[in-house]
């Protein structure tokens, strides 16, 4: 007896798996999105003689339905994600490093503390990433632009305000391609940090 209720229980495994299996081979097959990164390479200015001072970046906003991993678009009123297509990391990540980069490339006086006591920096500064989108302004099948837009924030450790600034790049994209899409991010990002690593340099002037 106890022979036949352990075959029968084998037997009813058996079938689970069986089962299982088959439900598993009935699932569509998932097309994997294309990961893209930008790196919003800065061309680095003349060599400085001033004198070097730190900046600490505190806080910073990032625009909230652009700042995850997806490509965000906008057609007149509609916005929508590209499909199969996503950051390597969420936008808001690939910021951040681009904009380290850029103070770590650039030879003038400001340097950006990433890491350390920020309570002995010069001067605190303060982004906040306003728009970060695709704009269909000329259809759908038209080639898009990528609108970059910054809002700074420089303030000196007695904490007078030292300047603030609005940074807007546009780039129309080649093409509407994704990989010409995000060549163009690419390049408003650069713009972008260009002008602010430049403006930081002069102290918020």
């Amino acid at each position: 007896m106890n022979a036949l209720k352990r075959t029968l229980s084998a037997l009813g495994v058996t079938a689970v798996a069986v089962a299982l299996a088959g439900c598993i081979t009935l699932l569509p097959d998932e097309k994997p999105a294309q990961l893209y990164r930008f790196d919003g390479n800065v061309r680095p200015a003349a060599a400085s003689t001033a004198t070097q001072f730190t900046v600490a970046r505190l806080g910073g906003s990032f625009v909230q339905a652009a700042a995850n991993d997806r490509i965000l678009t906008l057609t007149d009123s509609r916005a929508a994600y590209l499909a199969d297509s996503r950051w390597v990391s969420p936008a808001s990540v690939l910021f951040n490093e681009a904009l380290s980069r850029a103070f770590d490339a650039d030879t003038g006086p400001a340097r950006l503390l990433t890491r350390g006591d920020f309570s002995k920096a010069d001067y605190v500064l303060r982004v906040d990433v306003t728009q970060f989108e695709t704009t269909y302004d000329q259809g759908a099948r038209a080639a898009p632009e990528i609108v970059v837009s910054l809002r700074a924030t420089l303030i000196g450790a007695d904490r007078a305000l030292a300047g603030s600034r609005h940074f807007e790049a546009r780039v129309r994209a080649r093409d509407n391609r994704v990989s010409a899409i995000v060549a163009a991010y690419d390049e408003a990002v650069g713009q972008a940090l260009g002008e602010l690593v430049a403006w930081t340099n002069n102290k918020g002037v």
